[in-house]
């Protein structure tokens, strides 16, 4: 109960794996695939929705259901809507609705698929690259919707246009969500990869300029590097005073910093140089004092597709 009352995200699923159906000595390992988001987070993404009575919500990513039980007391069930991909989650999220005396409409299906039925306001619990369509079709003109970019820690709000898009901002404001998957688990990411390359020599030789650092803690620089070099993975690894940081990318394309500390790091890497591409956007943190995404303009295609922008600077996501 103790858990259960207390702010914090209690990861619920492992893989395929849910806890209702894992043994109480057992370790799992994998990814996570479905949570209990803390309760002060839940709240966050629907006061960016700007809820109100009698509007109808599609809420993305069912979860436990806790979030689904919050805006079905708030709205009335019959103004609510909840989907996820999982078809444990939903049944499970349903009986448990329906035995605190709610019975919103709950639904099985791929969040980046077409959506059933059509809504004044979309909150998503799962983040997303792009916006997907079907979302934008399913968003009644003058609608809102909430949602934060996957691999960063974006929110991005924004109102349905009559042309069938979006125009909105990135809040000077961050969370961090799971993104969405098609199936009952995530496919292998790049991670088995970095056995395989964490000690091998570079293409490139270089020294960089700034501390190493773990860019999972460094939200806005995270974010940054995700609008500079789509699809890139981050690992980290301290022992004592010595620091190493790696980036990943599909295209094959790798970097590995290594220094104590808060020395300059010797960075090796290629063929692309992805240290670089993160260098640069640290420099222009360290020159300007902040970095341009927090608080930029966002216009949103009908297919999804969002720019960004904020002074000179812009960005895509496609």
């Amino acid at each position: 109960m103790t858990a259960t009352y207390s702010d914090q995200t209690l990861v619920t699923q492992i893989g395929p794996l849910h806890a209702d159906h894992a043994e109480a000595d057992e370790i799992t390992s994998g990814r996570p695939t479905s949570s209990s988001t803390l309760p002060g987070l839940v709240v966050k993404m629907y006061r960016y929705g700007r809820l109100y009575e009698g509007a109808d919500l599609l809420d993305v990513a069912t979860g436990s259901g806790y979030g689904t039980a919050l805006a079905a007391h708030t709205l009335g069930e019959q103004h609510v809507t909840t989907l996820d991909v999982d078809p444990y989650l939903t049944e499970t999220a349903r009986e448990r609705l329906d035995h605190i005396g709610l019975q919103p409409n709950v639904i099985t299906c791929d969040a980046t698929g077409p959506i059933p039925g059509y809504y004044d306001r979309i909150v998503s619990m799962v983040s997303v690259w792009p916006v997907p369509a079907s979302w934008l079709s399913a968003l009644r003109s003058g609608g809102r919707l909430v949602t934060t970019i996957a691999n960063t820690s974006m929110i991005l709000t924004a109102w349905k246009t009559d042309d069938g898009g979006a125009v909105g901002q990135i809040e000077r404001d961050w969370a961090g969500f799971m993104h969405t998957h098609h199936g009952d688990d995530y496919p292998p990411g790049l991670g088995n990869r970095l056995d395989a390359i964490k000690d091998s020599e570079g293409e490139h030789v270089t020294q960089g300029r700034y501390p190493v650092l773990n860019l999972t803690d460094a939200w806005e620089l995270r974010s940054m590097l995700e609008l500079s070099a789509p699809g890139v993975e981050t690992h980290y690894r301290q022992e004592g005073g010595q620091r190493t940081a790696w980036l990943i990318h599909e295209d094959g394309s790798r970097a590995r910093a290594t220094a104590a500390r808060l020395e300059p790091p010797t960075v090796q890497g290629g063929p692309r140089r992805l240290w670089d591409a993160l260098e640069r956007i640290r420099h222009r943190q360290n020159a300007e004092g902040g970095l341009p995404v927090y608080g930029s303009r966002v216009e949103i295609e009908p297919d999804g597709t969002c720019h960004l922008s904020r002074g000179k600077w812009s960005a895509v996501i496609k």
